[in-house]
């Protein structure tokens, strides 16, 4: 981070282990935090109050770690000249506090994505900042961190307002509620800035109208709030907002959901954006930031994007690609050259407006009956992730078309891309020792066999409609070969293994059951990510979706392969298509491979180059 400039890092880490020694001093035991605190690889939607207890309990071993963790990383980073953003209370609380605070002004937030509002993880227990108790919690926070820290930092990051709406649009009571999240902060830390996601003014744009948003940026002293246009690249919020009426902002790069491996991005918006935005009138820009959900995919965009911290005019795209790639590859090579033309005009060039969440068919797989002819069935069975949606500004999973089929999202000509990887296999043998060459061959072959995938899917499809068992079956089995064929594809890159993040989630185990929870966060995220019942997959199913070698053979192909039995079934015994019996089967498969032990590799193995050929020669000569 130090040396792409970075300076104002997010140091979120070990915080529960703060929050144990606040609350403990609120008479709130370590067993309310255990079913209040998150697993392993669900922290970040514990801390923000969408979810209570879902992966958990937190060990002892686990916050001890972490706190010591915490410590190392705050004193590298302050070591490199950087000034760390701590956390600081945002009204999220352990449902215990209600009986031990019975006249405290603690609302039960509604259900978040639970698939049948089960109470063990879902509605969680909201103290208003208009309460006394929510400043005194705020500072003993802020006061606690200081202690285990020291003065490391003036600059606290608190969304007490992310998709958690006041309970009134009176600016008056806005601005006190803004008024007592920074006293909170100030209590505790009398230079405290208060640093704030603007996502709420995008994602509920029918509250937060001009008077409101004023209310709650004027809350504080002028000086003492930065705010992050998180989605400056797709939504810019500066220029319909008066430059955020006049508080410092930051001009931030989202760009990806869920961690989700897809070539993608927009890179003419990148590369004028934050310019645009700095010598824009009276602009109150501060710098630029990058707030992805998942990084390590698509490094051309945040080598693009980091860049632009230190440039004053807009960049001419195509001359820096030339650069981009000489350093990349570590030569300039005549058809990388073209290829990279085409993927910029192409896969990073997303003008749709709709924010990239990976939906290709393989690891999103749609849930729903064909023969029904209602595209709405699936969006209602695939409802969107309520993290970063608000009804108008959803981002869809499928579009509905005429065809009323499901539809993976798409923005330009697959056909160009393919080109564009002919080009890329032209160069090879001058390239074959470039680790760089190597991830973006792998990543543009997937890319391009994904996009098929998804065509061959919707045959196979039209052929279930048609009634024509031998089309589905030949359509349904080049699908299933696919996912085989790219998963051998993956296992040539160290990149893409399965293997690696459940070994780096094992390995912070002190004992065997730490060592089995988890594994089986790091398998549930990635997969089902949150509950279920007996024939309902979660709604949240394959939202941090990938791309990996071991995932694809392993869960993704035994799911597409007992959907296209079914169909299969269906068809031979003339009955109609049983979509629940199917979910049943599943669902079961689900849950037992997410509490599954087999090993998956660490190492890369076969020859990619090869590899990429013979999958280009078979699919598309």
């Amino acid at each position: 981070m130090a040396l792409q400039g970075i300076n104002l890092p997010l140091a979120f880490t070990g915080q529960e282990a703060i929050w144990q020694k606040v609350f403990t001093g609120f008479n709130i035991s370590m067993e309310d935090l255990n079913n209040f605190f998150g697993g392993p690889a669900f922290l970040a939607w514990a801390r923000m109050g969408n979810l209570h207890g879902w992966g958990g309990p937190l060990s002892k071993n686990w916050l001890k770690q972490q706190l010591v963790l915490q410590k190392k990383i705050l004193s590298r980073m302050l070591e490199l000249g950087m000034t760390p953003v701590l956390p600081s209370f945002s009204g999220n609380v352990p449902a215990a506090l209600k009986t031990i605070f019975p006249s405290a002004n603690i609302t039960r937030l509604g259900d978040w994505n639970t698939v049948n509002g089960d109470p063990r993880w879902c509605c969680t227990y909201l103290l208003n900042p208009s309460d006394p108790l929510f400043v005194k919690i705020g500072e003993a926070f802020i006061r606690q961190q200081i202690e285990e820290y020291g003065d490391v930092t003036d600059i606290y990051n608190c969304d007490t307002f992310n998709e958690n709406s006041p309970p009134t649009n009176d600016p008056t009571y806005i601005s006190s509620l803004g008024a007592a999240v920074y006293k909170a902060m100030s209590n505790g830390d009398k230079d405290a800035v208060w640093l704030m996601q603007g996502w709420l003014f995008y994602s509920d744009s029918t509250f937060w109208k001009p008077p409101q948003m004023k209310a709650l940026l004027h809350s504080v002293p002028q000086g003492k709030m930065i705010v992050l246009d998180l989605f400056a690249d797709v939504k810019p919020i500066w220029a319909a907002s008066s430059q955020f009426f006049g508080t410092p902002y930051v001009w931030c790069l989202l760009h990806n959901f869920g961690g989700n491996i897809e070539m993608y991005g927009t890179l003419d918006a990148i590369s004028s954006g934050p310019v645009d935005a700095h010598i824009s009138e009276n602009s109150t820009m501060v710098g630029v930031g990058l707030c992805m959900e998942g990084i390590e995919q698509n490094p051309v965009v945040y080598e693009l994007m980091s860049e632009m911290a230190f440039r004053k005019e807009k960049v001419q795209v195509l001359e820096w690609l030339k650069t981009y790639t000489h350093r990349r590859y570590g030569k300039s090579i005549q058809q990388i050259e073209e290829a990279w033309e085409i993927l910029y005009h192409t896969v990073y060039n997303c003008t749709d407006g709709i924010a990239d969440h990976n939906t290709d068919f393989i690891v999103k797989f749609p849930d729903w009956d064909p023969s029904t002819n209602s595209g709405s069935q699936t969006s209602k069975l695939d409802n969107m992730h309520k993290l970063h949606t608000i009804t108008e500004n959803r981002r869809f999973l499928f579009q509905e078309t005429i065809s009323d089929l499901p539809q993976a999202h798409l923005w330009y000509s697959t056909h160009e891309v393919v080109n564009a990887l002919k080009l890329f296999l032209a160069a090879g043998n001058d390239l074959a020792g470039s680790l760089t060459y190597r991830y973006d061959l792998v990543d543009l072959t997937r890319q391009v066999l994904s996009k098929l995938a998804n065509q061959v899917y919707l045959d196979a499809v039209k052929a279930f409609r048609r009634k024509d068992v031998k089309a589905l079956n030949v359509h349904s089995q080049k699908f299933l070969q696919l996912i085989k064929d790219i998963d051998i594809l993956l296992a040539s890159d160290d990149n893409f293994l399965l293997g690696t993040w459940l070994e780096s989630a094992k390995t912070l185990a002190e004992n065997p059951s730490e060592m089995q929870q988890y594994e089986w966060n790091a398998r549930t995220q990635v997969t089902m990510w949150f509950d279920t019942t007996t024939t309902n997959q979660s709604k949240l199913h394959d939202y941090a979706n990938k791309f990996w070698s071991g995932l694809l053979e392993g869960y993704y192909l035994p799911r597409a392969s007992s959907y296209f039995s079914c169909l299969s079934k269906s068809l031979k015994e003339n009955e109609s298509f049983k979509l629940v019996e199917w979910r049943k089967e599943w669902v079961a498969f689900s849950n037992k491979w997410q509490e599954g032990v087999e090993l998956y590799p660490l190492k890369a193995k076969g020859d990619f180059l090869s590899i990429a050929k013979a999958l280009f020669e078979k699919y598309f000569n």
